[in-house]
């Protein structure tokens, strides 16, 4: 079995442990409903805390890079260690691994986060560079990820992975997503269906004002407004 770097992690949770506010700790918890404390580190210091970690102990291959993640997230006692290991899926190094071989280690990241602040960043960085990387591989794994009967956060995933993808967003993927999911009527599908459709009108406003349109009162209005935010429905 691979080791993940004990280097890093152990760096990551000294820097953490050094940089902790436990006052602002008790309004993060609160403020994301976690039952996972916070170490009180604001994002912004969190980024500059983890930069110069992340260099010094970069990935040396696929297996170190999967284990270090899952020792940082699986093993985390704060909720700042799920983040570190966001940043490590997102590493420089690590562009090769993000594909359709990543799709397991997303798919546990995501079902065990079962948060948005894990699942959007892991969505888009993740699932749909893999999606990019191999769309004949991963689309027919999003299809039914948007279907999954257990979580709404793989459907959020599926509905929102394209998010930032612009020219190359396939748009029967998001249509099927996103009226795969339609008569969801938690707040977390509905925004999801929105944030997709208004990133989308970056690129084909056209397309995504027809979509409205046809989808008429079955979206919700909600996933409405967002997606018409910066159109005119003229």
């Amino acid at each position: 079995m691979t080791r993940p770097d004990d280097r890093l992690v152990e760096a990551i949770r000294s820097a953490l442990a050094a940089a902790a506010d436990p006052e602002r700790a008790v309004g993060q918890q609160a403020y994301m409903k976690s039952t996972m404390p916070y170490r009180g580190v604001t994002l912004p210091a969190l980024r500059r805390l983890l930069l110069p970690l992340l260099a010094e102990h970069p990935p040396a291959d696929r297996e170190s890079w999967e284990a270090t993640i899952l020792e940082l997230w699986d093993e985390a006692a704060f909720r700042e260690e799920r983040y570190a290991a966001t940043a490590l899926v997102r590493h420089r190094a690590a562009e090769p691994w993000r594909d359709r071989d990543a799709v397991p280690l997303a798919r546990h990241l995501i079902v065990t986060g079962a948060w948005w602040d894990h699942v959007d960043e892991l969505a888009v960085h993740l699932v749909g560079a893999a999606l990019r990387a191999d769309r004949a591989a991963l689309t027919p794994v999003l299809r039914a990820w948007a279907t999954d009967p257990e979580s709404l956060w793989l459907r959020r995933t599926a509905v929102m992975c394209q998010v930032g993808a612009q020219a190359e967003v396939d748009r029967d993927l998001l249509r099927f997503a996103i009226e795969a999911n339609l008569d969801d009527r938690t707040f977390w599908l509905r925004k999801a269906i929105g944030w997709a459709l208004r990133d989308h009108a970056r690129t084909d406003p056209d397309w995504v004002r027809a979509e409205v349109a046809r989808l008429g009162d079955r979206l919700s209005g909600l996933s409405r407004r967002e997606a018409l935010k910066h159109l005119s429905e003229a």
